[in-house]
């Protein structure tokens, strides 16, 4: 029988509160959120080293990130955990949680992720198509000029608000739900139920906590993905803190 779950209201307080918690968190075990980055880091110069220049190869490995996304989560929220509550860490302690995840919730959530990823990816072709399917097209790697026609235009700022949105939907479905899975035994739809609902009851501190996220994650991509090695864990530990201030 799934646990009852009560939402909380956040303040603009608690935003500061958990990502002070968060960095104290990576500083305190710094090596495993160093160990969980890497992962991204390697698999994005990998995803640029094979699919440069072709589309389905970069698609193909891209698909590798928000498969792997929900566990090294899991690691990162365990981290957190056990600095809670006082118990004590290591590798076979953090790692073993990652691997017994694996025949329970995480999975689920890992192919949702992936459905949108692919929906996105497809209308995202679409509005493509739609805009610029009657242009005269050069080679868009090398002249970027079509961009700057009218057409061009407004193809960008028709993919940035509907990616803002589809972006902001699928934070509300995991933002809460990630770590809900992981700490108490909760079905994969009810957790993301109430990461919805605990998105709408609180709604301009979650969707602050969204831009802070998606601006500092893209400034963390600026320096070859170097950045996300100290962001993603202090993200990752941060949304733990999230969790445990927004659900009782």
């Amino acid at each position: 029988m799934a646990e009852t779950v009560t939402v909380n209201r956040l303040q603009l307080a608690d935003l500061r509160a958990v990502l002070a918690a968060g960095w104290r968190d990576f500083r305190r075990a710094p090596q495993y959120g160093l160990f969980f980055s890497a992962v991204y880091v390697v698999g994005g110069f990998v995803m640029l080293w094979v699919g440069a220049g072709h589309v389905t190869w970069t698609l193909a490995t891209s698909l590798g990130f928000p498969l792997l996304a929900p566990f090294a989560a899991a690691g990162l929220y365990e981290v957190s955990r056990r600095l809670e509550v006082g118990e004590p860490l290591d590798w076979g302690g953090v790692l073993g949680i990652v691997w017994r995840e694996r025949t329970r919730q995480l999975p689920w959530l890992g192919a949702i992720i992936v459905i949108y990823f692919l929906f996105w990816t497809f209308l995202a072709h679409m509005i493509f198509a739609l805009f610029m399917g009657l242009s005269t097209m050069t080679n868009i790697s090398q002249s970027y000029e079509v961009f700057l026609t009218p057409n061009g235009l407004a193809m960008i700022a028709v993919e940035l608000g509907v990616g803002a949105v589809l972006a902001f939907l699928l934070f509300s479905l995991t933002v809460v739900s990630l770590p809900l899975v992981l700490d108490r035994e909760v079905d994969f739809v009810t957790a993301m139920l109430t990461s919805l609902r605990a998105v709408r009851e609180n709604l301009m501190v979650m969707g602050l906590w969204a831009a802070f996220i998606a601006v500092l994650s893209l400034i963390a991509l600026l320096p070859w993905f170097l950045g996300l090695m100290v962001v993603l864990p202090v993200l990752g530990h941060a949304t733990w803190h999230v969790y445990r201030r927004t659900l009782t």
